[in-house]
């Protein structure tokens, strides 16, 4: 029981340290503990550690000016539109948020995002909201060998059916910061195709 309670002192403490100090007083205590429940706490230590998968996403830091491009239907020419985007670190450079700020058709257009990598699961997840719908989207893929490009995939509602739909998220990083994401759908079609580009371009 005393161990029991001196684990979730522990994890409880842990939700309070967000850098890598952290881990390392979470790794100290873990030396005092039974082996079960230290091995238990050094997986903790490691899974709230931020590391090489949260640094690939450092090109995104920043305020950019964004080019979008949607597509309503492929065959047709897409809608084009700008908007301002601000990425930053929050919870201890632990997640990429995203506040897109712009216009759609002399609409005013806005969204949050978050992206992020799981130490434990080793993919990368991201969620997606704004204020053309009601509904957030999440996402969960990986890098290719290269480390510049990766595709995460979701579903959203069908908006006739209700019914899940497959999507995509495809992402390009630049060396120079800048970056390109794709939102591929189905939209009200049968087949996958490109519903939306967003190009970066680092403005500071």
């Amino acid at each position: 029981m005393k161990t029991s309670f001196r684990l979730a002192g522990l994890l409880a403490a842990s939700l309070c340290l967000t850098n890598p100090v952290g881990a390392e007083a979470v790794n100290k205590v873990a030396a005092s503990v039974p082996a079960k429940e230290a091995a238990e706490a050094k997986a903790l230590a490691k899974a709230m550690t931020p590391g090489e998968g949260q640094k690939r996403l450092q090109a995104m830091i920043g305020t950019f000016d964004v080019a979008i491009r949607t597509w309503v239907d492929p065959s047709s020419p897409p809608i084009e539109s700008s908007a301002t985007s601000v990425g930053a670190w929050v919870l201890g450079d632990r997640y990429v948020q995203m506040m897109l700020s712009g216009d759609m058709q002399g609409q005013p257009f806005s969204g949050i995002g978050y992206i992020a990598f799981d130490n434990v699961s080793k993919l990368y997840q991201a969620t997606w909201m704004d204020n053309g719908s009601t509904g957030m989207t999440w996402y969960q893929g990986g890098f290719d060998a290269s480390g510049k490009s990766a595709t995460m995939k979701g579903s959203v509602a069908d908006l006739l059916t209700g019914k899940p739909s497959p999507v995509e998220l495809r992402m390009k990083l630049g060396d120079d910061g800048g970056h390109v994401t794709e939102l591929w759908g189905k939209g009200l079609g049968s087949k996958m195709f490109r519903m939306m580009e967003l190009r970066y371009t680092r403005s500071r």
